[in-house]
């Protein structure tokens, strides 16, 4: 009879246990703790590729994935054969592969392999309304071919932000350094980005700044839905237009919206979703959510100038291109 007490509470103890929601940590102010250093460091893109035509992965998908990133790792770290040696004055190349960490795994959400972080549109793509060289073409070039004037080169090259979206909003994964710490006290809420180091504070149930006051990473206002952090952007700065990186390119235009949503769903993750209203950028809302999974490594400072003579070479070489 004991033994059989003892089964029924284990197995009562087992069903009321299991889907229990987690329990959310507070801060000693009370507000949802969602603090530490997290990640979001993934193979998957923020629009699904054209070899997927779902947003769920089977596992054999994902197998096959890693393995041709894998081989293409392999001929980056060894572009040449055996005994080869590289034309004098050719291109040396860029960044092997020890100077990357784009993940090394595909995010996973509800225990389901994701091929994009875009939600909607269903197809996993950006519906854009026209194409970025069409919408900001002038703006685009002089970004990339002017070298008159330093402020007209990309915010990357100019180490203020970080390449892309990496900042946000929306907070996106780039090749390398896609960590964020969250830090919070009362009526703030600080995220600090890896990349270029930003620190965009999320002011807590405030109004937004005048429409002239435009910062790097937009001006956020944010409020509390039960456990869930609600954080709204607007006024982005005019520079920030096209955020361009590797894995993805997008246009945010300053009058655009982004409502993003910070759920702590375990010790270890965090649930990030976020809205894009870009009316003059896109014909439709586009969403996305992705995992911020906890980490124990620590976020370094990124020295971008520290020895790096690529502005004044760039400048240097157009004046003597143009002699």
């Amino acid at each position: 009879m004991q033994s059989k007490s003892l089964i029924v509470l284990l197995l009562s103890f087992s069903i009321s246990n299991y889907g229990e929601e987690y329990q959310q940590d507070k801060t000693w102010f009370g507000d949802p703790d969602l603090q530490g250093v997290w990640t979001n460091a993934s193979l998957t893109t923020l629009e699904r590729p054209d070899y997927f035509d779902s947003l769920e992965l089977s596992d054999s998908q994902v197998n096959d994935a890693k393995n041709a990133t894998a081989r293409f790792n392999e001929v980056m770290d060894n572009p040449y054969k055996e005994g080869e040696t590289p034309e004098s004055g050719g291109d040396v190349g860029g960044y092997n592969v020890a100077w990357m960490d784009p993940g090394n795994d595909f995010m996973k959400l509800n225990g389901k392999y994701r091929s994009s972080i875009i939600t909607y549109p269903e197809n996993g793509k950006l519906p854009r309304r026209l194409t970025r060289w069409a919408l900001e073409g002038p703006f685009i070039y002089r970004m990339f071919n002017s070298a008159d004037n330093p402020e007209e080169r990309s915010l990357g090259e100019r180490c203020i932000v970080g390449f892309g979206s990496s900042g946000g909003p929306p907070m996106l994964n780039v090749l390398y350094n896609n960590h964020y710490q969250i830090v919070q006290s009362p009526g703030y809420v600080m995220i600090m980005v890896e990349m270029n180091h930003d620190a965009r504070i999320v002011r807590l149930d405030a109004s937004h700044n005048p429409e002239n006051m435009k910062p790097w990473l937009g001006d956020s206002v944010g409020w509390w839905e039960g456990d869930t952090l609600v954080v709204k952007t607007i006024n982005h700065h005019p520079q920030q237009k096209f955020r361009a990186a590797i894995r993805h390119q997008i246009l945010m235009m300053e009058e655009a919206e982004v409502i993003e949503r910070f759920t702590r769903t375990s010790e270890t993750e965090i649930l990030y979703e976020f809205e894009v209203n870009d009316k003059k950028a896109y014909r439709d809302t586009w969403k996305g959510e992705m995992p911020l999974r906890s980490t124990n490594n620590k976020i370094y400072e990124y020295a971008c100038h520290e020895g790096n003579y690529a502005m004044a070479n760039i400048l240097a070489g157009a004046r003597a291109e143009e002699k």
